[in-house]
């Protein structure tokens, strides 16, 4: 009989590489949100470091990492924080340009990736609140 107990199983924040991961796919994201004629206005800060910062702590929180963003910021409520911006399938499609890019700079294993891809393509989806122009 072994003393050691069975490690837990990885998240997926681990499998991927953990913070690094994460902020390398939050920072090729934002490489496209910078010249974005219609995603960059709904950045209000001057600066995209504070918009980082968020989305990387969002992100690594719902893919088992440190809890930082809702011990800083509560509950996530993506709809209720998008619901001033007009996110129509335009927008939606140029969020999701830019993450693609963002997915495949990783070179992550196939299963990760699509993992990943999958999670980011419905919640692109979810948060339209509009079909106007």
């Amino acid at each position: 009989m072994s003393d050691q107990t069975p490690a837990a199983p990885e998240s997926f924040y681990e499998l991927v590489g953990g913070h690094d991961t994460f902020v390398r796919l939050v920072d090729a994201f934002y490489v496209g949100i910078a010249d974005d004629e219609v995603l960059r206005p709904m950045y209000p800060e001057a600066d995209l470091g504070p918009a980082k910062v968020r989305m990387t702590m969002f992100l690594e929180q719902y893919w088992g990492g440190p809890t930082t963003y809702s011990d800083q910021r509560g509950h996530p409520r993506l709809r209720m924080r998008h619901a001033p911006f007009k996110v129509n399938p335009d927008a939606r499609d140029r969020w999701l340009k830019h993450m693609r890019a963002a997915v495949d700079s990783l070179d992550l294993a196939p299963l990760h990736h699509a993992t990943l891809w999958d999670y980011l393509d419905r919640a692109a989806h979810s948060l339209i609140n509009t079909f106007d122009d």
